[in-house]
């Protein structure tokens, strides 16, 4: 079985260590260049909307329970859970965990830091990351 996820990380578009930057008023990777750190702080209103700037595909879930939270869909199961995988990959190297609701074509993904009582730079610096996964560059 390992070497069925191994194979879906080689089929992945690009690393994310060497995801393009963009510059000016466009998207920086400050956030890809980070790692999760195991004591985070929750962040006030306006770090979040400073740092939702990075990740503009991302929402916050204003009416729920706050977590930062995307969509994404895809052609397929064998699409999705290919993602899946290569998330499942990145949270285990970040050790940082969303919740995560797959469905046939799509999947959504929240992160929240529930020890922290809200959202962290860990949030974001996930987020940032899964994004390049679908060759975005946050």
């Amino acid at each position: 079985m390992i070497d069925g996820v191994v194979a879906l990380m080689v089929t992945l578009p690009m690393p994310i260590r060497d995801a393009p930057k963009k510059r000016g008023a466009a998207m920086t990777t400050d956030l890809l260049h980070k790692h999760s750190q195991a004591t985070a702080s929750r962040l006030t209103d306006a770090a979040v909307a400073d740092l939702l700037k990075q990740i503009p595909a991302w929402t916050i879930d204003r009416s729920g329970d706050g977590a930062l939270r995307r969509e994404f869909t895809f052609k397929n199961y064998y699409e999705v859970m290919a993602f899946v995988n290569a998330v499942a990959w990145i949270s285990h190297h970040q050790d940082h965990h969303p919740d995560m609701q797959v469905g046939y074509n799509r999947v959504t993904i929240s992160y929240i830091t529930h020890s922290a009582g809200g959202l962290t730079e860990n949030d974001f610096i996930c987020a940032a990351k899964v994004s390049t996964l679908l060759n975005e560059t946050p």
